[in-house]
């Protein structure tokens, strides 16, 4: 399978960011895309709903269904995947993009903050995987994707902020635990993860204004992976922690200056990645030395 069209995409967290880019890349191709995301209205720093998102959806090529959903309510989700099926006739791939973050130390860390985080890292990534495996298990070749990291368990990604990365974790443990089980049904899952900060609003407001936009790489690099991975044979292609840089390289892409916001700034690694983790030749001398990694 060389692309997505007719194939059917039921994605959180989509009005925005990177599940928008995944989004209306799947759209060029003539995908089916379900925007299931709370923002209804317009945040007051955050650009984007589920409404303006199946626009552009639309004009991208592809078929949109924005769906409130906040996943943290299981009848919310059930609901939302109901639609989906009852739209577009089944589901072929389940994106898990939703996700809250706080940076924020053990004492600092207020309970309800915690809460939120494993709700919707954790929980509702677990949920809406739940859900939508029995219409995955209809589908030609299906795919799971986490937005979250490889499981390496360095101390230094729990030391500044503990209850963030166990709820990341969490994601990867659903990919690590569902790619096993679910392996004889022929479903894929697999976990996504940048090797660099990504120019998102989040980034924005809650890592370091413009100066961590400059230092980023665009939604773009994290959307060609996701469609790679979506087009792999799904009964061979499961239980992997991919890098996007490495896996895009791996595949045969050479050029990833077209993924920077500004060439001439050195680009901020992203939490998560392992030591180990090589980049593709010439990536290695464009990085910082510290900042998020």
């Amino acid at each position: 399978m060389t692309n997505l069209k007719n194939k059917t995409l039921f994605i959180t967290g989509a009005s925005r960011g990177i599940g928008l880019a995944i989004a209306l890349r799947a759209a060029k191709d003539g995908a089916n895309v379900a925007i299931a995301a709370k923002s209804a209205e317009p945040h007051k720093h955050l650009p984007g709903t589920i409404y303006t998102a199946a626009e552009e959806i639309d004009a991208a090529g592809g078929k949109a269904l924005p769906l409130v959903c906040d996943i943290r309510h299981e009848d919310q989700v059930q609901a939302a995947v109901a639609a989906t099926v009852e739209k577009f006739g089944g589901v072929d791939i389940c994106i898990n993009n939703a996700s809250a973050i706080s940076l924020t130390g053990t004492e600092a860390t207020e309970m309800k903050r915690w809460d939120l985080m494993h709700s919707i890292n954790a929980r509702g990534t677990f949920l809406t995987s739940k859900t939508c495996i029995p219409h995955l298990k209809k589908a030609e070749n299906p795919h799971v994707l986490m937005l979250s990291p490889p499981l390496d368990m360095s101390p230094k990604w729990f030391a500044g902020h503990t209850a963030y990365t166990m709820a990341k974790y969490g994601m990867s443990m659903c990919v690590l635990g569902m790619a096993a089980e679910f392996k004889s049904d022929g479903i894929a899952f697999n976990a996504l993860w940048p090797r660099t900060a990504i120019a998102t609003a989040a980034v924005k407001f809650a890592l370091g204004g413009d100066a961590m936009m400059q230092a980023s790489r665009t939604t773009d690099i994290l959307a060609d992976a996701a469609h790679m991975i979506f087009t792999k044979p799904a009964k061979e292609f499961t239980g992997n922690f991919i890098i996007d840089d490495t896996f895009l390289y791996e595949n045969g892409v050479k050029d990833f200056e077209k993924y920077r916001v500004d060439p001439s700034k050195q680009l901020a690694p992203d939490f998560f990645v392992p030591d180990s983790s090589t980049p593709p030749p010439g990536v290695a001398e464009t990085l910082m030395k510290g900042m998020l990694g």
